[in-house]
C-alpha cells in the first residue's frame, strides 16, 4: 500500500505544485520528498536499532571510560565529515545524486555486518562505526539536495519538515524493535545488528526503485570544478552558514551523552535505556512538518534559534531540581523539539543561498562545518565529564549554547529567502 502510494505521488513534478495555487501548493510536494522520505524511514529503524543500544553496551556492557566514549561517539559523526564535501562535489560533477546517496546508504547497511565481526574489541568497533558513518557522510548532502531540487523554495521549509517527520517514524521505530529483539533473545546484540543489516539493505531497495535523480537540468561545462568551490566561500551568505553551522556543532553534546545522565540520575535500569530515544523521536516526530511549516511563515532563523534555546533547557534540566516521570518528559520533549526546530529547517535556510549547479557541494559544505565540529565537542565533553564530573561539564555546555544562540543570530540575519541560481 506504502509503496503504491510512492509510485502515485512520483508522478507529481516539481512545476506542476509549483503552478498551484498558494493553498493547493502548500499541500502539495514532490513525490520525490516522500520516497526520499521512505528511504530514509526504513533506514533509520536500522540505525536507531544500533543507536539506541549502543551506549549502554559500550558504557555499561564494555566499561568504556566517559572519555573513551566521547572518542567513539564523535566518531560516529565526526570522522569521516570531509567525506561529506567528497560526495556532495562528486555528486554535483557528475550530476548523480542519487548514485552517491545509493552508495552511501549501501556501505552503511554492509557496516551493521561489520559488528557482528567486531565482537567486544573497542578498535573494531570504532572502525566498524568509521565506515557506517563513512555511508552516511556520502548520503546525506545528496539527498537533501535532491529535497531541494524537487522542491519550489518557497515550500522549503515544509519539504524538509517532511522528510525528517518520516526520518523520524524510522528513528522511533528502530529502538522498539531492538527492545523487542534483546527482550526475546536474552539480551543477544548480535541478533540486532543482523536484524538492522537486514532492514537497511531493504531501505536501499526503494531507494533504488523509488527515487528519481534530477538530471534535467545539467549545469554549463566548468560550472562544477575544484577552482569553482572557493567561490561558494567567497560568497558571504555561504560563510556565515558555514561559521554558524561550525559553531552549533562545536556547543552540542552527543544524544548518546544525554540518554547517559538521565539513566543515571533516575538510576534507570539498562531495558529502558533504548525508550528514552524513543521519547525524543515521539516529540520530534510530532513538531517536524509543524515546525518546517512555521519556519516557511515567521523565517527559517527564528525556529533555529528557538530550537538551541530549547537545547539550553535540556542540559540545565538534567542536573536542576525538577526529577522523576516530569524531568523524563520535559527533557525528551525539549529534545525532540530542538531536532525538529534545527535539522531540516538549517539546511532550508542554507537552500535558497546555494546555487542550483553546486547545491550538493554548498550543503555538503555546511554539514561538514558542523560535523567536525561535534567531533571536537564529544571528545572534549567526555575529557569535561572525567575531570570537573557530569553536572559541572553540563552546565558549561549550557552556558556555551546560550553564547551560541546570540553568535548565530547575528551571523545569519538577513540570510536571503529567495533563490539563488547558478
Amino acid at each position: 500500500m506504502e509503496l503504491t502510494a510512492t509510485v502515485y505521488l512520483s508522478t507529481i513534478d516539481q512545476s506542476r505544485a509549483a503552478n498551484k495555487g498558494p493553498r493547493r501548493a502548500l499541500f502539495l510536494l514532490s513525490g520525490n520528498v516522500f520516497a526520499l522520505g521512505a528511504v530514509s524511514l526504513i533506514t533509520d529503524i536500522s540505525s536507531e536499532m544500533v543507536t539506541a543500544v549502543l551506549p549502554v553496551y559500550l558504557v555499561l556492557g564494555l566499561h568504556l571510560s566517559p572519555t573513551v566514549y566521547g572518542v567513539v561517539d564523535g566518531t560516529y559523526t565526526g570522522a569521516t565529515a570531509l567525506l561529506r564535501l567528497v560526495g556532495g562535489y562528486v555528486a554535483d560533477r557528475a550530476s548523480r545524486r542519487k548514485f552517491i546517496a545509493g552508495l552511501g546508504y549501501g556501505l552503511s547497511a554492509v557496516a551493521k555486518l561489520g559488528l557482528l565481526a567486531a565482537g567486544n574489541a573497542v578498535g573494531a568497533i570504532g572502525a566498524v562505526v568509521a565506515i557506517d558513518r563513512t555511508g552516511k557522510g556520502l548520503r546525506t548532502a545528496p539527498r537533501d539536495a535532491l529535497i531541494t531540487l524537487s522542491t519550489p523554495p518557497s515550500l522549503y521549509g515544509r519539504a524538509f519538515g517532511v522528510h525528517r517527520m518520516m526520518d523520524t517514524i524510522g528513528a522511533f521505530t528502530g529502538p522498539l524493535v531492538a527492545l523487542g529483539i534483546l527482550a526475546a533473545t536474552a539480551q543477544a546484540y548480535d541478533a540486532v545488528f543482523m536484524a538492522s543489516f537486514c532492514i537497511a539493505a531493504f531501505g536501499v531497495l526503494v531507494l533504488v526503485l523509488f527515487v528519481r535523480d534530477r538530471r534535467d537540468e545539467q549545469p554549463p561545462k566548468g560550472t562544477v570544478a575544484l577552482s569553482a568551490l572557493g567561490g561558494l566561500l567567497r560568497m558571504a551568505p555561504v560563510r556565515r552558514l558555514v561559521v554558524a553551522a561550525g559553531l552549533a556543532g562545536l556547543v552540542t553534546i552527543g544524544d548518546g551523552f544525554v540518554y547517559l545522565l538521565l539513566q543515571r540520575r533516575e538510576e534507570l535500569g539498562i531495558g529502558w535505556f533504548p525508550l528514552l530515544a524513543v521519547g525524543t523521536n515521539l516529540s520530534y516526530l510530532l513538531l517536524a512538518t509543524p515546525l518546517g511549516v512555521l519556519a516557511d511563515k515567521i523565517g527559517r532563523l527564528k525556529v533555529v534559534l528557538g530550537g538551541y534555546t530549547a537545547l539550553v533547557l535540556v542540559y540545565l534540566l538534567l542536573f536542576g531540581p525538577v526529577g522523576g516521570w516530569p524531568l523524563l518528559v520535559l527533557v525528551l520533549a525539549l529534545y525532540g523539539l530542538f531536532y525538529a526546530s534545527t535539522d531540516g529547517v538549517l539546511m532550508a535556510l542554507a537552500g535558497p543561498v546555494l546555487p542550483a549547479a553546486l547545491r550538493t557541494t554548498g550543503i555538503a559544505l555546511i554539514q561538514t562545518g558542523q560535523a567536525l565540529s561535534y567531533l571536537v565537542s564529544s571528545v572534549v565533553f567526555g575529557l569535561a565529564w572525567t575531570v570537573w564530573g557530569p553536572a559541572s561539564a553540563t552546565r558549561i555546555a549550557a552556558a556555551l549554547v546560550a553564547v551560541a544562540v546570540l553568535a548565530i543570530a547575528l551571523l545569519l540575519r538577513g540570510i536571503p529567502a529567495t533563490e539563488k541560481q547558478a
